[in-house]
């Protein structure tokens, strides 16, 4: 394979390097200064980790209830373009809104319609792949878009969190220091999706019809009854909402349960910068080894080595576990995510991209808010925060058993084939 990418891939790449820089500031900085003006308004440790769990729910029960219709929406000809531009918008005007919150609860508000606008964008993005790219580059090309993106969004990460730590030196006070670094994100988010506006045509579509918006909800309740019967694309994305909700909730709540612990907010943040560093390679490497191996059995390793991640959280209380804990995680982040989302665009029409990855998004980000409000009321009700991430574990399982049916149905339909053209 020529792993020489063409001039639209890499402008779709460019937006994980964009949108990627919101991730990183929602894992590591926006947690911190939502823990300060929690501080503030006088909750407690548990409160301000729990708050902040249910608000990161609350933005993807939002995005799991509309993203389907719009992803559906976005598969008429012309549709998507203008529908991705508009959560980008949200998004990025959210993110820089953020920096004028002075209250705990305003700041919850603003966030999660910012929230909203990045996850709704990604259902767009990810449905666009099938456009810009060919079924035997897909995992290479997903995959370089995580890789691109952990490493990209490092640059203006550097750049805030010198000037939020260096605030005092530099003389201004934290609020204005949070205020200039949200503004950066949603600059660099906006900046760095130019090329892709520029360049992107939709290829695969439904033709306009009259009253399509309508037609677009009927359409997707088909395509949910036909997802039921299709027992590969079904099982599949059972195992996603488990294995990958995971994921998601330890992206989300990971700053939020350090600082929880009490550790050392610098040294949380490095760590986690560390993480995208790792990211880097890792996730270059699984879209190599997916042109030699089965795809199915490197995402298997990933859920399990997530297993073996979320049970190793129970027992940290130190910075050095925490340390530990952010390589494990940029090791397999990128790979979980990649395959995933390359796999399921190989098993789905290409011209429904975006009423199935709305359907996925429910299963994945929109699906989310299963973990942390797992965390959130776990944490309130036992007192104990490493209890509530460590009952994460459940979902790897589940995910691992379930991934492994579908992996069977996979297999099953394949042979069936092949029986069909011999006969």
């Amino acid at each position: 394979m020529n792993f020489k990418m063409t001039k639209l891939e890499k402008n779709w790449v460019l937006y994980d390097v964009g949108n990627s820089a919101f991730t990183l500031l929602v894992s590591t900085i926006m947690p911190i200064y939502f823990n300060y003006l929690a501080e503030l308004g006088g909750l407690s440790s548990v409160d301000y980790l729990a708050y902040w769990g249910y608000a990161a729910s609350i933005a993807t029960i939002i995005v799991a209830i509309l993203g389907p219709a719009f992803g559906t929406i976005a598969d008429t000809k012309d549709f998507k373009k203008p529908i991705f531009t508009a959560a980008l918008l949200i998004g990025g005007i959210g993110c820089f809104a953020i920096g004028f919150a002075r209250q705990w609860l305003v700041f919850l508000i603003i966030y999660i319609i910012a929230k909203v606008g990045f996850s709704g964008s990604l259902i767009f993005y990810d449905s666009m792949l099938s456009d810009v790219t060919s079924e035997e580059r897909v995992d290479h090309v997903s995959s370089q878009g995580f890789a691109w993106g952990y490493i990209g969004s490092c640059i203006p990460f550097i750049g805030c969190l010198g000037l939020v730590l260096g605030s005092d030196k530099i003389g201004i006070s934290m609020e204005v220091a949070m205020g200039i670094a949200f503004a950066i994100v949603a600059a660099w988010w906006v900046i760095m999706t130019l090329p892709l506006l520029r360049t992107y045509k939709q290829k695969n579509y439904v033709n306009r019809e009259k009253h399509a918006i309508r037609k677009s909800f009927a359409r997707l309740g088909r395509t949910i009854k036909s997802v039921k019967k299709e027992k590969k694309i079904f099982l599949f994305l059972l195992a996603f909402f488990f294995y990958i909700d995971g994921v998601y909730t330890i992206i989300d709540m990971a700053t939020a349960y350090g600082t929880a612990l009490g550790l050392d907010t610098t040294g949380l943040l490095l760590a986690l910068l560390v993480t995208q560093i790792v990211a880097f390679p890792c996730a270059i490497i699984f879209g190599r080894l997916s042109a030699k191996y089965d795809t199915v059995k490197l995402i298997t390793v990933c859920i399990v080595a997530y297993l073996g991640i979320a049970i190793f959280a129970m027992f940290l209380t130190t910075q050095w576990q925490f340390w530990m804990l952010a390589i494990f995680v940029g090791m397999f982040q990128g790979g979980i995510q990649a395959l995933s989302r390359s796999y399921f665009t190989k098993i789905i029409p290409a011209d429904k991209s975006g009423e199935y990855f709305g359907i996925m998004d429910i299963c994945g980000r929109g699906a989310s808010f299963l973990g942390t409000t797992v965390i959130s009321i776990v944490s309130q009700i036992s007192g104990n925060v490493n209890i509530g991430v460590g009952a994460i574990s459940i979902f790897f399982i589940i995910g691992i058993i379930i991934f492994r049916m579908a992996a069977n149905a996979d297999n099953e339909i394949a042979k069936e084939y092949a029986v069909e053209k011999f006969i």
